[in-house]
Parts: structure tokens; sequence; C-alpha cells
């Protein structure tokens, strides 16, 4: 199964972990990450992955993140139907940047956008040609009771 963890995926266990909720997201998270590293998921990564962790402030964040760029099994790069499912996209009310994550994942092929951005959960049932669901909800279908 091939995911695509958006930004602030790999940020959230940076996030204070006051709430509940964010610990939760932290933790189903790190599951996930594990099964990046046994191989049970294949990573996605793209060049928005490394255009917006370069503008992380936090030194140390953002060279955490950018060590998960070895396990991803393709690197997406910037190209037309990309920037026209990104444009798409943000027609229909998302972000720029979060437009072209999710185009890129699209375009990769990707079965699972994950992502804890409560305006694109919102929105996921809207967006065709990817499941997009926040980490506990993914943890919740992958690993049943």
């Amino acid at each position: 199964m091939k995911i695509y963890l958006d930004n602030c995926m790999f940020n959230r266990p940076f996030d204070e972990q006051i709430h509940i909720r964010i610990r939760l997201e932290t933790e189903a998270k790190l599951a996930i990450q594990e099964e990046i590293r046994r191989g049970t998921y294949q990573l996605i990564w793209s060049y928005i992955l490394d255009y917006e962790n370069s503008k992380n402030p936090f030194q140390e964040r953002k060279e955490q993140i950018m060590k998960w760029k070895k396990y991803a099994i393709i690197d997406i790069e910037e190209n037309t139907d990309i920037i026209k499912t990104a444009l798409l996209l943000n027609s229909e009310g998302l972000q720029k940047m979060d437009s072209l994550h999710i185009a890129c994942a699209v375009f990769a092929k990707a079965d699972y956008f994950l992502t804890t951005d409560d305006e694109i959960i919102r929105k996921a049932n809207a967006i065709t040609g990817i499941k997009i669901t926040d980490p506990i909800d993914f943890i919740k279908k992958a690993f049943p009771c």
C-alpha cells in the first residue's frame, strides 16, 4: 500500500502534546512510520515536502523530517499534470500547498493521503482519485480489533 504523508503529519510529533487529540495523532503517526520502516507501507515523497520542510525554522525538526526521504519508494517532481490537478483542487477551495501535496499523491497513485489538517479532512469526500484521512482513522482501518 502506497501512502503520502503531508507536512502536517511529519510535524505532528513536534507539536505541543497537551491535547489528547494531538497525542493520539502523534502515536498513530509514529506507528505508521514504524510500518513504513518495516516495509508494510510504501512512502511517497515529493518536491513540495522538500520545499515546505526547507522553510521549517527549526533545524532539528527539518533534519529529522528529511531522514524520512530515504524510505520513499518514489520522489515526485513537478510536472504539468501535477500543476493541472493542483489548480483544479485549488479552485475547489483547497489551499495552494495542500492542493500540490494532494496532486503529487494522486500522480504517484498513492492509496492514501494522510494529514492532520482539519480543512483537508473536511473536504476529503469531494476529492476524487485518492482516499484522504487522518492518522487515527487510518490506524483503525489498518489494524482493526
